[in-house]
């Protein structure tokens, strides 16, 4: 979910970098009910420990730092449960919920994502009560999260993972602000360090992978944005290295720099004389890389693009004479 974040692989040896983890929270949620509060929170907050003096977190706010990092899930460390409005249960983050109710002891007609916009309350984890989605309780004066996000309806206690709310997303990412830019066409999250050189590919993050079908935008797992553009998660990238799959699921280009291979075909295919008969036989073929169209003299192992070299070709005619 950045990958939004996300880099290219581009070496030989096919060693993708890894981009920082995509979306841990999207949807633009309303923070809460008109009327209800006399100060609204800031759409993102972050009290960093530094703001704590000792004297304040042993004496006069000794509440607000009370329980920090001391609960929580696997998913995010926080002071607080969700009270689900789909089914009205208490859960320790959305994704404890979307676990819970997609399982598959559940009944198929009954599975279910919770509606994170419409969560309106919150449970106290350390004195118990339901109050409104807030970062600080009004009735125990306990910080619910370090980091609070009003818009996606955030906490998370760990501000190590640097969060922050994107607003072209429109959902919270990690990594931190200022190593990221958002790309209006391709509509997510990138490094720096591509503002100028990726591939746009409009809503490329805005898909499944097409390995394992999960739904990239909203994904918690590395995802890389491939050559081409198409963008994948880093363990289906490299599972698929694993089984020498070297070209895109989508379109078929190649996905790393793979001139080494192509000139170990070129010492195969000379090592391997074809029989008279087939000597002066051509096909014509598709450059899965370039695009081009040609006629080349057909070869058991493989066909070379006489455009860009390249042996990511497929045969769309038959033997010719």
């Amino acid at each position: 979910m950045a990958p939004a974040a996300v880099d290219y692989p581009g070496s030989p040896c096919f060693e993708p970098k890894i981009s920082p983890m995509v979306a841990e929270e999207n949807e633009i949620g309303n923070m809460m009910l008109a009327g209800e509060s006399d100060v609204q929170p800031p759409q993102e907050q972050h009290i960093s420990k530094k703001e704590l003096t000792s004297e304040e977190m042993v004496t006069g706010n000794e509440r607000l730092d009370k329980g920090y990092l001391k609960y929580g899930c696997s998913h995010y460390r926080r002071r607080c449960r969700i009270r689900a409005p789909c089914c009205n249960e208490i859960f320790d983050c959305r994704h404890c919920h979307n676990e819970a109710k997609n399982s598959i002891s559940i009944e198929q007609k009954l599975r279910h994502d919770v509606p994170r916009h419409l969560v309106e309350k919150v449970g106290m984890v350390l004195f118990g009560g339901y109050p409104q989605v807030q970062q600080i309780c009004k009735n125990c004066g306990v910080c619910m999260g370090r980091y609070f996000c009003a818009i996606c309806k955030l906490f998370d206690d760990d501000t190590s993972k640097e969060q922050y709310h994107c607003d072209g997303c429109g959902i919270c990412r990690i990594g931190g602000s200022n190593n990221f830019f958002h790309c209006n066409k391709c509509g997510c999250c990138y490094s720096v360090l591509l503002k100028s050189s990726h591939p746009c590919v409009e809503r490329a993050m805005h898909q499944n992978c097409p390995v394992c079908f999960e739904y990239l935008f909203e994904s918690r797992n590395d995802v890389i944005a491939l050559l081409c553009g198409h963008t994948i998660h880093k363990s289906c990238l490299e599972e698929m290295k694993e089984h020498y799959q070297y070209a895109c699921p989508i379109c078929s280009k190649s996905v790393c720099d793979m001139s080494k291979v192509w000139e170990k075909f070129d010492v195969e295919i000379a090592a391997t004389p074809m029989p008279p008969y087939c000597e002066n036989k051509t096909v014509w073929i598709l450059c899965n890389d370039c695009g081009c169209n040609s006629e080349v003299k057909y070869h058991v192992v493989a066909h070379k693009c006489p455009n860009c070299k390249s042996y990511n070709t497929r045969q769309t005619r038959g033997l010719g004479r």
